[in-house]
């Protein structure tokens, strides 16, 4: 189904290159928080993270979090990265996507969210008509709703494969 497909897969947020936002017009990046960014519940970012978005900082790429998590679990995490965020997100809405447009001054066209989830993440994008790119997760969920979500999930991720596959990423 469309409204779930990423514009781009990649295994892991850090191998994501600069050049895949710059050769889109992409200026502004929203990032999805656990799974993403580190492990879920996690306050440190995985291996490599801080060092991947100095880099796109000094490629002219400005980054937000956005996150569906309480303001008490997304701010210290925003706060170690020097980023500004949006908690509370409600996505798949397109509320924090409008939130982040508005305070950075972006269009659809120049903005971009990268997340591990399709029913959450891949939606946002969509609906909200920016670019949505889709990695792994850093770790699967084991219990609760995200375990069930990620049964639904797999059937569109078999497809994606190839796609990551087909792509080089």
């Amino acid at each position: 189904m469309a409204l779930f497909r990423p514009d781009a897969y990649f295994f892991k947020i850090t191998q994501i290159p600069f050049s895949f936002f710059q050769q889109r017009g992409i200026r502004l990046v929203l990032l999805d928080v656990d799974n993403t960014l580190t492990t879920h519940d996690n306050p440190v970012p995985a291996k490599g993270v801080t060092d991947w978005l100095e880099q796109g900082k000094k490629a002219g790429i400005s980054f937000s979090i956005l996150s569906n998590n309480r303001y008490d679990r997304v701010k210290p995490f925003a706060d170690a990265l020097a980023l500004p965020f949006v908690s509370k997100a409600a996505k798949p809405l397109s509320k924090g996507v409008r939130e982040a447009l508005s305070r950075f001054q972006a269009t659809k066209e120049e903005t971009a969210i990268i997340g591990d989830q399709l029913f959450t993440d891949m939606l946002c994008g969509n609906l909200s008509g920016i670019c949505s790119v889709l990695v792994v997760p850093y770790q699967l969920e084991t219990r609760g709703f995200l375990k069930i979500k990620r049964i639904w999930e797999r059937p569109f991720l078999r497809r994606y494969q190839s796609m990551r596959k087909e792509k080089g990423s």
